[in-house]
């Protein structure tokens, strides 16, 4: 490889480190070794068939397992297992998909969810909020008069950040 080449991979996965905050790096690192069964540092279709007899599936395909090793575009090793989690993370538009995670509490198709239900799910489903971590979103919240989310421009906020920062 040209030192050019070098130099552009070096900063490509220097990006992709500060993307990510230095715990998240660690979980992946875990997560990386515990699939990398045999410890060599590269994850390999043995070590993803491994891993997942490990979690009791035990009918995945030859081929699904290559589709999979396929999005590395090459041998996955600790930075390019890195890439693939970025890009799914990044590479998918957020405002996209948290607008269709709104849209289910809203069949009516207004725009908006109340806020006093969407409070009550917070605090009381899946990965519950603490009142402090409802405050904190609200604070940022656009409510109408009739206490009402407007969604739309929440999503926006959340990942565009706050015109006003």
């Amino acid at each position: 490889r040209s030192r050019r080449a070098a130099r552009r991979a070096q900063r490509g996965s220097s990006n992709l480190f500060s993307m990510f905050e230095q715990s998240q790096i660690q979980e992946f690192k875990e997560a990386f070794s515990c699939i990398d069964q045999n410890r060599d540092g590269i994850i390999t279709k043995a070590d993803l068939k491994e891993t997942y007899s490990q979690l009791g599936k035990t009918n995945v395909s030859d081929e699904e397992l290559e589709e999979m090793l396929k999005e590395g575009k090459g041998p996955i090793n600790f930075t390019v297992f890195l890439t693939l989690f970025g890009e799914k993370l990044n590479g998918t538009d957020p405002e996209e998909s948290i607008l269709n995670a709104f849209k289910l509490f809203d069949p009516a198709g207004t725009g908006t969810v109340n806020k006093d239900e969407f409070k009550q799910l917070l605090l009381t489903q899946a990965d519950k909020f603490s009142p402090e971590e409802v405050e904190q979103m609200f604070a940022v919240t656009p409510v109408d008069v009739s206490g009402n989310i407007d969604y739309k421009s929440l999503c926006y906020v959340i990942t565009h950040g706050d015109e006003k920062e």
